[in-house]
């Protein structure tokens, strides 16, 4: 492969990585009635697991019901008390995802009580970086 031919193919690669954020950032906008936000054809809804009433209380387990044409989609929660982050945790839904797609609501860095949450659906390329494709803010009761 000759040189100018070499650079043409780098400069080529690097005009498309450095569209990719913008293309990235196309999508819908608020999710009817479950106050998500998503990405063309893709939705994120909170599927309460073992709830005695009909909110999202703290020590309870959730999952997520997810709709994408993404073929490798993972779920992240981030739950915040104030300002202080109380809590993380990410799974895969898709169908050889080898762990569960539970998230309990509780950590030791999250010492009880009410949160604000958001869940995140997104996928990723390369284990790095990431492309959100819809989101969820929901409360987590005491």
């Amino acid at each position: 492969m000759s040189r100018k031919m070499v650079l043409t193919v780098l400069t080529v690669g690097a005009l498309a990585l450095a569209a990719s954020p913008a293309l990235a950032g196309k999508g819908g906008g608020k999710k009817p009635g479950g106050g998500g936000t998503t990405g063309g054809s893709s939705s994120l809804s909170l599927v309460l697991v073992n709830s005695a009433d009909t909110v999202a209380n703290y020590g309870e387990t959730v999952t997520f019901t997810v709709t994408t044409t993404n073929t490798r989609p993972y779920v992240s929660v981030n739950c915040y008390q104030g300002g202080a982050w109380v809590y993380a945790a990410s799974a895969g839904f898709f169908a050889d995802y080898p762990w569960s797609k539970d998230f309990i609501l509780a950590a030791s860095s999250w010492p009880g009580g009410a949160a604000n949450c958001t869940a995140t659906l997104y996928t990723t390329t390369d284990g790095i970086r990431t492309t959100t494709i819809a989101t969820l803010n929901f409360p987590v009761y005491a």
